[in-house]
């Protein structure tokens, strides 16, 4: 299973995605700020030969937009999670395949001190509750659980460089890392869900998924580790391996984010 913002799936298209998308031996591939109706795409990247895929554009133009792909057809496909604000916001879309759902997620960045901030506190307590609901109607189904995506939150130090110039500003404030932490059981209650990548890569800085296309950011490996799978515990105990699919240098990269692969057992 895969996770990727392709900062835009047009361009990312003519840069790479597809071929990457060709030699990919994921059997799920969630993508985040597709930032395109799907009539907009050309069919190598937006209807894809041998790929069932569900699209979930947002109502206002040009921004934010997920998708998921799957090697089989789905058995139920839902897009939003219940919340009137963000049902057409393009940002979560979920199927269901044999055994568990699958959802692409792409939580607002925000900006501290502006609405967008707003906006994303308001979509991060009703997404809190569609997460806790989740995990009980699945569980009652016998079902698991995986919700990929660009989370726009760095959980802990060891998730950017320079975590220190980044304690007030979106993406690392207290408040957010506590609401993650709270996902994954962190402090009161039970949040239900594991970081997968933190679990197989307990004691290393990152690794990172985004780095800023500005300066030397992503030779310096000056990053931030924003995407991640959440699962329930049942799929997290058959992650098998997990990487970050860095491209080999800046030239070569298709987004400012890279692929977050995990191979799950069966």
């Amino acid at each position: 299973m895969t996770s990727v913002n392709v900062n835009g799936l047009r361009a990312a298209a003519k840069k790479g995605f597809v071929e990457w998308l060709a030699v990919t031996e994921a059997e799920v591939v969630c993508l985040q700020e597709v930032r395109a109706e799907p009539g907009q795409l050309p069919p190598e990247a937006g209807a894809p030969e041998g790929w069932s895929v569900v699209h979930a554009p947002a109502a206002a133009k040009g921004r934010a937009g997920v998708s998921l792909y799957s090697r089989r057809e789905p058995d139920r496909v839902r897009i939003g999670f219940g919340a009137e604000e963000f049902e057409s916001s393009g940002r979560y879309v979920e199927v269901d395949l044999p055994g568990v759902t699958v959802a692409s997620l792409y939580l607002p960045s925000g900006e501290v001190g502006t609405e967008r901030q707003e906006e994303k506190w308001r979509f991060m307590a009703a997404f809190r509750a569609h997460l806790d609901a989740l995990r009980l109607s699945a569980a009652a189904d016998g079902r698991e659980v995986l919700v990929c995506g660009d989370w726009n939150i760095a959980h802990r130090e060891a998730d950017l460089r320079n975590w220190r110039a980044n304690r007030k500003n979106s993406g690392f404030l207290p408040e957010e890392r506590e609401w993650l932490g709270a996902v994954f059981g962190e402090g009161e209650g039970e949040g239900g869900y594991v970081d997968v990548m933190r679990r197989l890569h307990p004691d290393v800085e990152g690794p990172y998924s985004w780095w800023s296309y500005r300066g030397q950011a992503f030779d310096r490996d000056t990053g931030w580790r924003i995407d991640y799978h959440v699962a329930t515990p049942g799929l997290a105990e058959r992650a098998l391996k997990g990487r970050v699919e860095r491209a080999a240098s800046h030239a070569e990269r298709w987004s400012d984010h890279a692929p977050v692969t995990v191979t799950y057992g069966s």
